[in-house]
């Protein structure tokens, strides 16, 4: 039997235990949605998911707000059958889900990508709904304790979040569903214990197991997978070989790694051509393949007896020992562990190697069968391991190498499905880059790799650009020679992998000739080395070939396709206009006929005139896609496509499919914006004349909560970037970032009660406070992070949150003020109504986040949510105002 609760006054501690496990299932289903994605297609789009299911909350609040009469008297019921509901609709809506795969690549293509999206969309929306419906009776019972149900709420939303985190070590991606469906039987069984509901306690308990089985049975009857992993994912190509095995599997919150053996594996970045020709042994069965959250592989090679080793020199990484004999080496980041190999063939006396995840260092040194087929290469006595970012490392330590070495680490070319992620590239960035450059000794060399699979060519000018900056600052810091002419060689396989080569000293003309006719035996294509002559006169046309091929009105030319003439072909000898000095790409010192042009190749030796000899800026301002720097504050490869041509493309979509992953940022802000407009103005057009007309300070209301909504989930999503600095996975930075800031702003909810009676002054205080911390962390928590990253790991989160406590605190004090003065003004409907403007403009806040951070640079992101907070301060006063003297004949008088 259900006993009468009061919950505006001394409430049982089980139902405070009950509000923090049911919130902190909803955070825990977030985070499992997201791993789901991760593994299956692409966080992104995990991320879309959960922003519009999010609004779940916008649409509770606003039914509630409508009909906030019904949920008064039908309080207990409705939060009965939402708990009741919330449970199975995890696991039943996830489960469907797997069924109706989505992949943006082909939503011009196939039209039902658009309903499979629309499904996704739904389907995770119910859970949401459900749990949404629960936090809002709540809060609607519990108005004049509001700070305490909230402290309760953030506290038990922030440590269920770690919990998730922990879970991950159990758990695989696809039954990690369990870790939010226990949270809530947990949450659920304690309000009943606080209702005194024993019936209610049998059915919540019956329902869970029976959710629970449905999860683990029912793929196995109906044939159906848990988790469906994209036929794009790197894994799904390798689990359809014929004689595939996996050889290891481990979950952790730093992925799901997999590790497979196949003789159809060949993983040889940037391998010459030549090899099979003039290799008397190709090296048989020589590549496991790892694969971390399906993506992959990242190549693991075997150890090669002696007779075979002359197979690295024909692999792009070997470059650098071509000059160097008996270096000592630093491989920025193990990877896979090919760059390792190499430097060792290759002479190398001593390997330093860094690895920013432990999953994967505990893999190579633990598990017996890659020890075996390594050579336990982690364990070689040449072999110094570093257990935290490379960058990091190379940025604090005194040591200096011959070579520094940096193989497709993190890199980019065509990989997740649905495009290029937007995700942090922090190796690739100016700031590495100098600190890789100043690490090596006075004619030591700097190796990067990357995969060049993109055309026209995208992340490899990116590379060049950011590299050739690099240089200058280097050169400028240490009062040297600002020209970089003699200290880059540069060579690329076409649609496979770019090498750049930097010699801090420059490289000597018999080392350019060394090096020429290295590149020459392995077919690789020179891009740019000291004394290279370019034609410039071809760059307009082929800038103009490229645009044109996504907005040329008619037949779009295409670079790529063979045609009559080159780009702006040499009139003949003696024509008017005829150049007297032949072109270097015409003729071939030894009288061998010209290579053929790749407008690609050919603009990558223009990027590296310019970059060198000046006037780069221009070249990318008229070239179609961005081709910004990467720093520390805009560490992105991805997002190529410049905001001026986004809606020049709107009706080209199909061109640009790769860059779907950041399009769909966009459309989900658009979709955001619409969604949370149409749920914020919903209750105010249904209940203008009988409620809101007389509501006093409408718009400085919505004003105040719609900036505590951005504000605070900015902050939140734009310091999980930050925070990968320090902890090198974006799954932990996230889970550590939303456990400190919740729990944290919880103990500020709780805090802020005491403040109430002099809400008026003390409310000021806290924006300004919080504007000016802000502030100062947007430019300078980065100096802490890389320090705080060369840590133990432990020390790393706990100095995180220690971090993050100061705003995080004070953030937690204008939303239960805010809600609590409304609900002792006996201001209702406004309580229901702010709750849900403060959800929807969450889910705005955080499809905000990418596009400013790609646009604008991180540090931008936290300025955005400090200037939010910064605008809620004159706002706060309309929350204020008292309910107008008629306002209580209009219904049910909201306070006593």
């Amino acid at each position: 039997m259900t006993v009468a609760v009061d919950l505006d006054h001394r409430p049982p501690f089980a139902f405070y235990l009950s509000v923090g496990l049911v919130a902190g299932s909803i955070i825990a289903l977030q985070i499992g949605i997201m791993r789901v994605f991760s593994v299956g297609s692409w966080a992104h789009f995990g991320s879309l998911v959960v922003s519009l299911a999010m609004f779940g909350f916008g649409l509770t609040s606003a039914v509630m707000c409508v009909g906030k009469g019904w949920f008064e008297r039908h309080w207990i019921g409705a939060i009965k059958g939402a708990l009741l509901l919330f449970g199975p609709l995890m696991v039943v809506c996830n489960l469907a889900a797997q069924q109706v795969p989505f992949n943006a690549i082909f939503l011009i293509s196939d039209p039902m990508q658009k309903w499979r999206l629309f499904a996704n969309f739904v389907l995770y929306f119910l859970p949401f709904l459900a749990g949404a419906l629960y936090l809002g009776v709540v809060f609607l019972k519990a108005q004049k304790t509001f700070n305490r149900v909230y402290f309760a709420d953030l506290v038990g939303s922030g440590l269920c979040g770690l919990s998730a985190l922990l879970a991950m070590y159990y758990w695989r991606p696809d039954d990690l569903i369990m870790a939010p469906l226990l949270l809530w039987l947990a949450g659920g069984v304690l309000w009943f214990v606080a209702m005194g509901d024993r019936r209610g306690i049998a059915a919540i308990v019956a329902v869970a197991i029976l959710s629970a089985a449905v999860h683990y049975v029912a793929p196995q009857v109906l044939g159906i997978p848990k988790l469906a992993v994209s036929d794009y994912k790197g894994v799904s190509y390798v689990r359809k070989f014929p004689d595939n095995k996996r050889t290891y599997e481990r979950t952790s919150p730093f992925g799901y790694l997999e590790v497979y053996s196949s003789s159809y594996l060949h993983f040889a970045p940037g391998l010459s051509d030549n090899a099979a020709f003039n290799l008397p042994k190709m090296p048989s069965n020589a590549y496991l393949g790892l694969y971390i959250d399906s993506d992959g592989p990242s190549g693991i090679i075997k150890d090669l007896p002696a007779d075979e080793t002359a197979y690295f020199k024909y692999l792009p990484m070997y470059y650098p020992y071509l000059l160097k004999k008996d270096p000592t080496t630093f491989v920025v980041q193990f990877g896979g562990g090919i760059s390792t190999a190499v430097a060792l063939k290759s002479g190398s006396q001593k390997v330093t190697v860094a690895e920013g995840n432990p999953a994967v260092l505990t893999a190579f040194r633990e598990d017996k069968g890659l020890r075996d087929f390594t050579g336990d290469i982690l364990n070689n006595p040449k072999i110094n391991v570093i257990d935290y970012d490379g960058r990091l490392y190379v940025a604090h330590t005194k040591n200096r190498y011959d070579v520094v070495d940096l193989s497709l680490a993190d890199s980019a070319g065509l990989s997740s499905p649905g495009g290029f992620s937007i995700v942090e590239k922090y190796s690739y960035t100016r700031e590495a880059m100098s600190a890789y450059m100043r690490a090596l000794k006075p004619d030591g060399i700097l190796s990067v790799t990357l995969w060049n699979k993109e055309e026209p060519p995208k992340s490899v000018l990116k590379l060049y650009a950011t590299m050739a900056a690099a240089a200058r600052d280097v050169a400028g810091g240490q009062g040297g020679d600002n020209d970089i002419a003699n200290k880059f060689y540069v060579v690329s396989a076409y649609l496979s992998t770019t090498t750049v080569l930097y010699k801090r000293d420059g490289f000597t003309p018999d080392e350019i000739a060394k090096l020429n006719a290295h590149s020459k035996a392995m077919s690789f294509d020179t891009v740019y080395y000291p004394g290279i002559k370019v034609d410039t006169a071809e760059l307009p046309q082929i800038l103009a070939d490229y645009r044109n091929q996504f907005f040329y009105v008619g037949q779009p030319a295409d670079p790529t396709a063979p045609s009559e003439s080159e780009p702006n072909d040499k009139p003949p000898p003696g024509a008017p206009g005829a150049s007297e000095t032949p072109s270097s790409g015409e003729t071939q010192a030894d009288g061998t006929p010209p290579a053929p042009k790749i407008p690609a190749t050919v603009l990558g030796r223009l990027a590296w005139h310019y970059l060198v000899h000046g006037g780069w800026q221009k070249v990318a301002d008229e070239y179609v896609f961005d081709t910004r720097v990467l720093t520390n504050h805009q560490p992105y490869f991805a997002a190529y496509i410049k905001v001026p041509d986004l809606l020049k493309f709107t009706d080209r979509l199909e061109l640009v499919q790769d860059e779907w992953g950041y399009l769909l940022l966009w459309a989900t802000l658009g979709i955001a914006t619409v969604f949370a407009l149409t749920l914020v103005l919903f209750p105010v057009i249904f209940g203008w004349r009988t409620i809101f007309s007389r509501y006093p300070g409408k718009f400085g209301t919505m004003i105040y909560f719609l900036c505590l909504g951005l504000g605070y989930i900015i902050v939140e999503v734009g310091m999980i970037s930050h925070f990968i600095l320090a902890l090198s996975n974006a799954t932990v930075s996230a889970s550590v970032l939303i456990t400190g800031m919740l729990v944290f702003s919880g103990i500020g909810s709780f805090v802020s009660e005491r403040y109430l009676d002099r809400a008026r002054s003390v409310m000021p205080k806290v924006f300004l406070a919080i504007f000016l911390i802000l502030a100062v962390y947007a430019f300078t928590i980065d100096y802490a992070l890389d320090w705080i990253g060369t840590l133990p790991y432990a020390l790393r989160i706990l100095l995180c949150l220690l971090i993050i406590l100061p705003p995080a605190f004070l953030m937690g004090f204008p939303m239960p003020t805010a809600m609590t003065t409304l609900g002792r003004l006996g201001k209702d409907h406004m309580f229901l109504w702010a709750w849900g403007i403060n959800g929807c403009f969450s889910v705005i806040g955080a499809a905000l986040v990418p596009i400013v951070a790609t646009s604008f640079g991180l540090p931008a992101v936290v300025l955005v949510g400090a200037f939010a907070y910064l605008i809620a301060l004159p706002a706060f006063f309309s929350v204020l105002m008292p309910l107008r003297p008629q306002a209580l004949g209009a219904g049910r008088p909201a306070a006593a």
